[in-house]
This record gives C-alpha cells, sequence and structure tokens, in this order.
C-alpha cells in the first residue's frame, strides 16, 4: 500500500528518512548526535500524528514511545559524560585520576545502554515500526490547518507560565520545558505555509527550549554527581570514595549549580520572545 502524499506524509517521510541515517550514525557509535537525531525524528512523528486526523487505536504511539524510551539511557549517560569531560578543565593530574575513578560505573552503565539500544535497533520490532511509518496515511484534522494547530500548544505554556510564580521549582521548570518543545514541534510543522512569523517564532522556542534542557540537564547532572559519592560502590563502580573523589565532585556539583543559577536568569526572557513571537503569529 502507497500513502497519500498530504503534507504530513510528507513530514512523516522526511523523519523516516532521517531515521534511516541516523540509525546507520547510532549503530556505528563514533557519533553520539546519531541517537539524539533519532529521538528527535520520533517527537517530530509523534507531534504529526497528533495534530492528524489519525487513528490506529494508539497502537503506532506506543510503539513510537516504546523506541524513544530504548534509546533514552543511552542519550542520558552520552549527555552526562560529555559534561562532565568538559568541566575538567584546570584539573590537575591527580585530580584526573580521581575524576576516572569517580566516572567508572557511569562509562560501564553507558557500555551497557548502547548494547540495549544495538538490540533495539537491528530487532524486528522496530524493522515493524518503520514499515508502519512508511505506510501510514494522515491528514489535518479540519479545514483550519496547520497553523491552528500552534493555538493550543501556546495557550498552555503561556498558562503555564503564568502559574509557575517568580521562583519556579526545578519540576516546574521541567515541565515548562516539554510544553515549549510541544509548541516548537507544531510550529515547525505548520512552518512550510506560515513564511517568516513562524520561522521567528520556532527559532525562538527553540532558544527557550535550550535554556530550560541546559537547566535541566545540570539538575539531573548534580543528582548523578551526588550519587555517585553516597551510593560508593552499589552504584558507581567506585570501591571506595576518598577525599580525591569527594574533592572532585565537590567542583562538579558547583559547576552544575553554576549552570542552573544561569538558565534560571534566562528562561523567563527566552519565554518573553516566544509569547510575543506566538501574538505576532496569531493574533
Amino acid at each position: 500500500m502507497t500513502a497519500v502524499e498530504t503534507p504530513q506524509r510528507l513530514w512523516i517521510t522526511e523523519q523516516l528518512d532521517e531515521l534511516h541515517v541516523h540509525g546507520a550514525v547510532a549503530l556505528e557509535g563514533a557519533d553520539p548526535e546519531g541517537v539524539h537525531q533519532l529521538r528527535v525524528a520520533v517527537r517530530r512523528i509523534r507531534a504529526v500524528l497528533k495534530a492528524a486526523r489519525f487513528d490506529d487505536g494508539g497502537t503506532l504511539l506506543a510503539e513510537l514511545r516504546w523506541f524513544f524510551g530504548e534509546l533514552g539511557p543511552l542519550r542520558d549517560l552520552d549527555v552526562l559524560l560529555d559534561r562532565f569531560r568538559g568541566d575538567t578543565d584546570g584539573f590537575a593530574r591527580e585530580e584526573m585520576i580521581a575524576f576516572e575513578r569517580l566516572l567508572k560505573g557511569l562509562r560501564a552503565e553507558r557500555g551497557r545502554a548502547r548494547r540495549r539500544a544495538i538490540r533495539t535497533l537491528r530487532g524486528e520490532r522496530y524493522q515493524r515500526l518503520l514499515a508502519a511509518l512508511a505506510e501510514t496515511d494522515v491528514a489535518p484534522r479540519a479545514a483550519t490547518g496547520l497553523l491552528a494547530e500552534i493555538v493550543q500548544p501556546f495557550r498552555k505554556l503561556r498558562k503555564a507560565v503564568r502559574a509557575a510564580g517568580q521562583d519556579p521549582e526545578d519540576e516546574v521548570l521541567h515541565a515548562l520545558r516539554i510544553r515549549g518543545k510541544k509548541l516548537r514541534y507544531a510550529a515547525e510543522l505548520a512552518g512550510p505555509g506560515g513564511g517568516k512569523p513562524v520561522k521567528r517564532l520556532v527559532k525562538a522556542a527553540k532558544r527557550l527550549q535550550d535554556v530550560l534542557g541546559e537547566h535541566q540537564d545540570a539538575c539531573v547532572a548534580e543528582d548523578r554527581v551526588r550519587s555517585l559519592v553516597t551510593g560508593g560502590g552499589t552504584s558507581s563502580g567506585v570501591r571506595e570514595i576518598g577525599p580525591a573523589e569527594a574533592f572532585v565532585a565537590g567542583r562538579l556539583v558547583e559547576r552544575e549549580r553554576n549552570r542552573q543559577a544561569a538558565a534560571r536568569a534566562q528562561w523567563y526572557p527566552a519565554y518573553q520572545e516566544v509569547e510575543r513571537r506566538a501574538v505576532e503569529l496569531l493574533g
């Protein structure tokens, strides 16, 4: 069966091509961006399906959630280890030795996550998912078109921001990031027909997503460093946490706290730009 080439179908075809290209990169393993781009493609496909006249009982969306989740641990650990490696500027030789000891368990955990991702990418379930995506027909829900699909995610984001208060909890900022991400993908879907105003909204939403994503990554990184110290050999792979490892962990935590503070100072101005662009577009 050949799928009808609606704009939504063409969008899914583009993302399906991304899955094939970045799946090969992920299997090769040299560039962690492969796994990241696989997950981006899945998010975009899910956004199309949710904004379309599409109903298969939820099976396809469930399979996309499964695949997304299978890659999650590897992506999270890639981000985490990359952050920590970038935080070693100025470390003395002894501190680098302690740093490597501290992260031994995370590297072992990443190895397990990578093996899981490889099994998933080579498995029959994923191949069936790709085949289903290639045959999926989707169309707009109504004649109002794709631009109307921006309204709801924008209103939800604006309502959530107003309820967040002046000093939101970390979990609230994380939820706002998810709201901003949904708005961005809705705007991307409407992009071809929306012109420059849509492109400006996409750019603003991406900026908000990046700022709040940096805050979330810094919170997760801080928690993981603390768990490496308090967990000892159970979770970190380090047989004994000595003064050198504790000192290095303290330096890493300090840097993550600084990043959180910087992101907190930036997120609301970033949101204001999103609101300005959305109002400009939607009226």
